[in-house]
């Protein structure tokens, strides 16, 4: 199909657009609207940005040659930067369609999918849903803990008080790691070579960490004497060598190790039944505020979303890599 017959097509399809439609972009995940549809360009602005951006049908044109060039379809890592728009924008094409797993943009024959977000409504009131996260039970205690004590005092805080405070972060810091991995681990199959993706509270990208580890001795040392180096210049201290050597000498571990002592806190024991009790009492307080309480109650918390939001709602990409 000529690429004529496809801008045209596209062009109706932006026409069609409902006041306040929102896209988003592929690789960045930024969210923008349709300004201006014209025979030459299509105007973009960006959600988190005071400005408009124009979109050349030129560089749609080359976009739509290599998609239709590529028989599995036209990898994204391979865009310039800042050009994620074009696809998405392409996306609302009846032939093409993105798919953000594998990282492509594809012609395809059946029904498509969008880069368009569905139309935000009036958030409904509801529950929330307790989560069966053991980060979750902690967290909880240990907001309790932080509301009933002064801990901007620690010094004038009671021991008992402070052994439990120690104990709470202690079991939250363990479990958020362990979920943290969990959540690093779905995200790794959705984020593309090193591109920044942004959300409410910041941005996180794909790295690459390179680890080393030495093969077997003997290929070690034979590789070295091969290119004229003296395996005696490698051969070092074998730590655990020398702990069997203090095992069956009189030399005292002294003699061979530098020795310096630091003192430190350790959780010794954590006493689950308590931390149940607290925690179901917790929940039953929550659960049985009513009537005016209960408004104050929503009303802090709405409170607080509203001055996470004005905290972070109003840096962009650029700012959080600045």
């Amino acid at each position: 199909m000529p690429f004529s017959v496809s801008w045209h097509t596209l062009l109706e399809e932006l026409d069609d657009l409902p006041d306040g439609a929102t896209l988003v972009t592929p690789l960045s995940h930024n969210r923008f609207r349709i300004s201006d549809v014209q025979e030459q360009r299509v105007i973009i602005s960006f959600e988190d940005k005071d400005e408009q951006r124009p979109l050349q049908r030129d560089q749609f044109e080359t976009l739509y040659r290599r998609i239709t060039d590529a028989p599995n379809g036209f990898q994204l890592d391979r865009l310039p930067p800042d050009a994620d728009p074009y696809p998405a924008v392409w996306s609302l094409h009846p032939r093409f369609e993105i798919d953000e797993d594998a990282g492509v943009i594809v012609e395809t024959d059946g029904p498509t999918a969008t880069q368009l977000l569905e139309a935000e409504t009036e958030p409904e009131t509801e529950d929330r849903t307790e989560p069966d996260l053991d980060v979750y039970a902690d967290a909880l205690l240990l907001v309790d803990a932080l509301e009933r004590h002064d801990v901007t005092t620690l010094e004038e805080m009671e021991t008992e008080a402070l052994v439990n405070l120690y104990t709470l972060l202690s079991d939250v810091q363990r479990n958020a790691n362990g979920f943290r991995q969990d959540v690093a681990d779905v995200l790794l199959n959705r984020l593309h070579h090193d591109r920044p993706v942004n959300g409410p509270f910041g941005s996180v990208q794909r790295t690459t960490r390179r680890n080393r580890t030495l093969k077997d001795d003997e290929e070690v040392l034979a590789a070295l004497e091969d290119a004229g180096i003296d395996p005696e210049r490698v051969m070092g201290v074998d730590r655990n060598k020398v702990d069997d050597a203090l095992e069956v000498t009189e030399l005292a571990e002294s003699d061979v190790y530098e020795i310096n002592e630091s003192e430190y806190v350790r959780k010794a024991e954590v006493d689950e039944e308590v931390k149940e009790t607290r925690l179901q009492g917790l929940k039953d307080q929550l659960a049985a505020t009513e009537g005016e309480e209960a408004q104050e109650l929503r009303q802090e918390i709405e409170d607080l979303e509203d001055r996470i939001d004005e905290l972070t709602s109003f840096r962009t990409g650029a700012e959080v890599h600045e």
